[in-house]
């Protein structure tokens, strides 16, 4: 333990260097509240990672979220909360004044076709829908919801260290989209990281690299902390000191401004360890399956889309 406090003392000593030389550190605009009902058509792991940011950043009360799932297992954690839960979409369509799809892509279909068979779906009217979901466009979505009269979509693509505050958000609107709703949407991604607006053609590589991203940092980190367990570590040790060294890195690149080869440059010593480690993970190809990695994700964003279009 005392390595470890060693290394917390240079980390903090690190941070200290930057800020006294003027290097800006990100930080985050503080949002006000909104008023709207906040509703989510799905309880996964995303909807969970952007409400309870949410919550944690003070932007909405449990009080104003509704949320809907067929299990009604998966609810009791937003009811311990204070949401309002229910396994009909039709209540959150109802009740909640912006909507995220937050559906597995596949169950997007029948979750709507739920909304317009249910007895109140004429009441379904003037929304904001955020999609969060794969493989749909701008175009299928704002198909799927021209029976909802004057409804507006926004594609948002976040990734799960929005939980933390720590995020990737880029979003592109559709057709008849307010500036209010994007005041709406920039007031409840922004508090959670980074958030830009991008064209809807950039999505799909974008996903792949900051919404896929996350499970490969993951990856990564656990093979550093194996590493280190295979060298004589304990676990406990290796693993938070692989997950600070990603953190310290990754806020070294934002932080200076350097090309990441540069910065790889200045830890590489002339025929020293460092090196050694680096032509390791060069020899192993690496660099080459990042990349690959990327690009997998990608065409697996077209081709759910092919498979969608082809089912309908």
């Amino acid at each position: 333990m005392m390595a470890l406090a060693h290394f917390r003392r240079n980390l903090i000593n690190s941070v200290n260097f930057f800020i006294n030389k003027g290097v800006k550190l990100s930080t985050k605009q503080p949002s006000s509240k909104l008023v709207e009902k906040i509703g989510f058509i799905g309880d996964g792991n995303m909807a969970k990672a952007i409400c309870f940011s949410l919550e944690k950043h003070n932007i909405v009360d449990f009080s104003q979220v509704y949320v809907s799932s067929p299990y009604k297992a998966n609810l009791n954690i937003w009811k311990e909360k204070g949401a309002n839960i229910s396994t009909n979409n039709a209540d959150v369509a109802k009740n909640a004044d912006v909507i995220f799809l937050a559906v597995k892509p596949h169950f997007l279909q029948n979750a709507l076709d739920g909304i317009l068979m249910d007895k109140s779906a004429n009441e379904v009217k003037d929304k904001l829908f955020i999609s969060i979901l794969a493989g749909y466009t701008l175009e299928d979505l704002e198909g799927f919801l021209t029976p909802f009269k004057n409804s507006r979509i926004i594609r948002v693509m976040p990734n799960t260290p929005v939980l933390i505050g720590e995020g990737c958000t880029v979003y592109c609107p559709g057709t008849n989209v307010t500036k209010k709703d994007l005041d709406i949407v920039k007031t409840m991604m922004e508090v959670s990281g980074l958030c830009y607006e991008v064209e809807e053609r950039f999505i799909d590589p974008i996903a792949a690299v900051c919404a896929s991203g996350p499970a490969y940092v993951y990856l990564f980190i656990e093979a550093l902390s194996d590493g280190g367990v295979r060298m004589g570590l304990h676990r406990e040790m290796a693993t938070e000191l692989a997950a600070q060294t990603v953190i310290g890195a990754g806020k070294m690149v934002l932080s200076t401004n350097k090309h990441m080869g540069i910065l790889k440059d200045e830890v590489c010593s002339a025929g020293g360890t460092t090196i050694a480690g680096i032509h390791a993970l060069e020899r192993g190809g690496v660099r080459g399956s990042v990349i690959d990695a990327v690009e997998a994700a990608t065409k697996r964003a077209t081709e759910l889309r092919r498979i969608k279009k082809d089912s309908t």
